[in-house]
């Protein structure tokens, strides 16, 4: 067995180049004999947590990284040089100083120095360097292309600033083989690089796809990407099938007159170390205004709050007990500033006179929550159980989904940037995959195939939510015979197959937030979206690494209601407050109404189905209404 490890690789998350999928990718690795593995997309580290615990589950150790973009000077300059916008470095961490250097990094490249892509440069290389170790890349790193395009002697001057950036020992010359010409050439200078100067050497294989015959996969990805044709002459190509993820053995064979480059990739891997703490809360500090002990604050608002929702209540005993059991597990379980936080944001909202829904799933079960207003529903009545809400046995993070008027939620989110510090704020990206449909959409344009072709088959595929490829052909046995019978379909739809569940694109989550009590780069690299700051990380990753998440969502509905109380008041001069509707949940009208099927517009009964339910049902009362909700969810 010949020890070896990949230090340059390309997952599904340098998008729309990489097609090696992380869970598979870590399965092969393993499968192959090898005992660590390196992730090092493009500019980003959006699946370094993924990552992480694929290689875990595999039993891999995980070498967390990235292949950065360096601009030619600063990377405030934003224009084409003669020498190109940028060339490729790739960073590993060695530690977790060298992780959270590198999660500054990669964060700077987007909100400081993105052209065309994320760029770092010299200055912050050198003001984050600890802990990191650095190889030079491929053809278009930061060694190699001055090499090739100025010769030796300017690839040797970039090659000793470098070295002296990382420290001795910490970068090292990167070579490949790979069948293109540059690359040979560039090895030769390289190794000549490493004689003179003493520079270690490490043998890579800049790994795009898992599989030697992924190659064609990968190749229609790129033309994905660059909106080209397979048929396009001048577009942007690997040109050779080599960057799989090859065996230990065959990287020997390749470097066998190099061993020192092959046994560096094994010291770099025993060096680097990493561990993620998971569920460890970074709970923003929630600042009193009196100076007080933030609990004792939140005891005093729920006090005077449960005066005033029960202003009419004689006996308040049972409501105090259980104010107060609700209380002892929100202090034990650590969640009193998360319950200020929100609590100091509704309130701004209904000051503002920013329309607030009356508050949905489990936290309408809380007492505490409605007397701070957070919620609009009394759970003792309807015998709402605040343990869904939250519960010791099972420790996770408390979550309100809070409607908000559609218009002005961003006002709010305001509020929280100017309250907690712009970078102590971030909202959370999301990523669009490549579903069923669109790939074979996708896949077809790239292969140049008449649309009206790719149209039928696409359309053979059904429109189901969760659908894959592979399903489809199993239920739509038309699909099927054409995959059997027709070469070009069978064509489209097995390349489709490869890049199915793939990341197409990064966007930007409709409601999730995230508030940290340091900025956000301490914890989580950002990302730059249309101008929008996000965190790299999707939304259940943001949580299982304990930042607080909140949801600010917009609903049209809020929206409309806003308007309709304004028009009553133009045309009848009455004011109503939808928050505090006078004739309660026992209007016999209103359940006439929803009886009669005149649902459009109510929020959770407007689609078809819900509609003729609802006429089948004859609601009477709000209960009759929750039981007939709860039933038609899919879940029951």
């Amino acid at each position: 067995m010949h020890p070896f490890t990949h230090l340059h690789v390309h997952t599904e998350y340098s998008l729309l180049d990489g097609a090696a999928k992380i869970g598979e990718l870590t399965k092969r690795t393993r499968e192959m004999g090898m005992e660590s593995l390196a992730i090092t997309d493009h500019g980003v580290m959006y699946g370094v947590i993924d990552f992480y615990k694929a290689c875990e589950r595999v039993g891999l150790k995980p070498i967390l990284g990235c292949e950065v973009y360096v601009a030619p000077t600063s990377r405030f300059v934003k224009e084409r040089r003669e020498e190109g916008t940028y060339h490729h470095l790739v960073l590993l961490a060695e530690n977790m100083e060298g992780y959270h250097n590198l999660i500054k990094l990669v964060s700077l490249g987007f909100t400081e120095g993105f052209y065309y892509k994320p760029r770092v440069d010299v200055e912050i290389l050198r003001q984050y360097s600890k802990g990191l170790i650095a190889l030079s890349a491929c053809i278009s790193g930061v060694v190699a292309s001055p090499l090739l395009d100025y010769g030796y002697e300017r690839g040797k001057e970039k090659a000793l600033l470098y070295s002296e950036i990382f420290g001795e020992g910490n970068f090292f010359l990167e070579i490949q083989e790979n069948g293109i010409p540059e690359q040979t050439q560039a090895n030769n200078m390289l190794i000549r690089l490493a004689n003179e100067t003493g520079l270690p050497l490490v043998s890579t294989n800049d790994v795009h796809y898992i599989d030697k015959s992924d190659a064609e996969a990968q190749d229609i990805l790129l033309c994905v990407q660059t909106g080209k044709t397979v048929l396009d002459e001048n577009r942007m190509s690997m040109s050779v099938d080599q960057f799989y993820l090859k065996t230990p053995e065959e990287m020997h064979r390749h470097f066998s007159h190099i061993p020192q480059a092959l046994e560096n990739t094994q010291l770099i891997a025993e060096r680097c170390s990493i561990d993620i703490k998971f569920n460890e809360y970074k709970l923003p500090i929630f600042v009193v205004p009196d100076g007080g002990g933030a609990f004792e604050y939140l005891q005093k608002q729920c006090r005077a709050g449960l005066e005033s929702r029960y202003s009419t209540v004689d006996d308040l005993t049972t409501y105090h007990e259980r104010l107060d059991f609700e209380l002892g597990i929100i202090r034990d379980m650590g969640f009193v500033e998360y319950f200020l936080i929100v609590w100091d944001f509704i309130r701004y909202a209904r000051e503002n006179l920013i329309m607030v829904g009356p508050g949905r799933g489990s936290g309408a079960g809380s007492i505490v929550a409605y007397v701070l207003r957070i919620t609009d529903v009394d759970p003792i009545p309807y015998n709402l159980l605040f343990e869904r809400f939250l519960n010791p046995e099972r420790v996770s993070m408390p979550d309100f989904d809070i409607d908000f008027c559609y218009e002005r939620r961003q006002e709010v989110i305001d509020y929280v940037i100017e309250k907690y510090g712009a970078d102590h704020v971030a909202q959370i990206i999301t990523f669009g995959t490549m579903k069923a449909k669109a790939v074979t959409r996708d896949v077809g344009r790239a292969l140049a195939m008449p649309y009206s072709d790719v149209d039928r088959v696409a359309k053979m595929i059904p429109a189901d939510l969760g659908m894959t490829l592979t399903k489809a052909m199993q239920v739509n046995a038309e699909l099927k015979s054409a995959y059997d019978d027709e070469e070009d379909t069978r064509k489209l739809l097995d390349m489709s197959l490869r890049l199915e569940g793939l990341s197409r694109h990064a966007g930007t989550h409709a409601a999730g937030v995230v508030i940290c009590d340091k900025p956000v780069l301490e914890y989580v690299p950002l990302n730059l979206n249309d101008g929008v700051v996000t965190t790299q990380f999707p939304m259940g990753t943001c949580e299982e690494l304990g930042l607080l998440k909140m949801d600010f969502l917009g609903l049209r509905t809020l929206t409309v209601l806003r308007i309709a109380a304004e028009e009553v008041k133009r045309g009848k001069g009455l004011d109503v407050d939808v928050h505090n509707w006078p004739y309660g949940y026992d209007d016999p009208k209103v359940y006439d109404m929803i009886s009669a099927g005149k649902t459009s517009g109510v929020f959770q009964l407007e689609s078809g189905g819900m509609t003729s339910f609802m006429r089948e049902l004859q609601p009477q009362s709000l209960e009759d209404l929750t039981a007939g909700i709860s039933l038609y969810r899919p879940g029951p």
